[in-house]
């Protein structure tokens, strides 16, 4: 079984991937940490490196997937390919960072990709505001994140907000966390596991 968590940055899915193999026994998957060979180049001129990046990205994304499709755990994925395509790729293009024929290009591979792949078997959607995703940076002081700007991160919003709702042909599960803090109040995180059982393990399970 496949689950993915998804959100904004500093919506708290690394945390919720953590808790929650923890309390089942899943296995929890990140994005791969690996050599970059276009970073360099993109931080440099990002138009320029933006396609190069992408596709670059796209292809260790789906090199993930393909494991876990072969595997017979149960994985729990913070972030999935859908979320690098629909909202980060796709961010990118709405910036002009890619053009209009890199872009299509970018999209028919993709889609030829996931034509042999499944949607996960349920997809975790944290739903943050502005605010709460802020709040959530300043408080894990990652530097290189204090410099984002919260145009950048309502324009992610709005773009989860249509990957979710309007994209995404898969299963979801919308958490509402700005009122939550799963991470050190129990009965929140019960919220969570109550509505995950009900859906995997519950008399109508994934």
């Amino acid at each position: 079984m496949h689950i993915a968590i998804a959100g904004n940055i500093g919506c708290g899915k690394t945390t919720l991937t953590n808790m929650l193999a923890k309390h089942y026994g899943w296995e929890p998957r990140f994005e791969a940490v690996s050599y970059n060979p276009y970073l360099e180049d993109y931080y440099h001129d990002i138009p320029r490196w933006s396609f190069n990046m992408e596709i670059f990205f796209l292809k260790e994304r789906f090199k993930d997937i393909l494991e876990i499709s072969q595997t017979d755990k149960t994985i729990i994925q913070d972030r999935s390919i859908y979320e690098g395509v629909y909202v980060f790729a796709a961010n990118n293009y709405r910036m002009g960072h890619l053009s209009e024929r890199d872009y299509k290009a970018y999209m028919e591979l993709f889609e030829l990709m996931t034509d042999i792949v499944k949607y996960p078997d349920l997809m975790i959607y944290l739903r943050a505001s502005i605010p709460h995703l802020v709040s959530n940076i300043q408080k894990r002081g990652r530097n290189y994140e204090q410099a984002i700007q919260l145009d950048y991160l309502k324009g992610l919003n709005s773009l989860y907000e249509r990957f979710i709702y309007n994209e995404y042909k898969g299963r979801v599960l919308t958490i509402d966390v700005d009122n939550m803090d799963y991470e050190h109040n129990p009965q929140d995180f019960k919220q969570i596991t109550e509505k995950v059982d009900a859906l995997v393990y519950g008399l109508f399970p994934l």
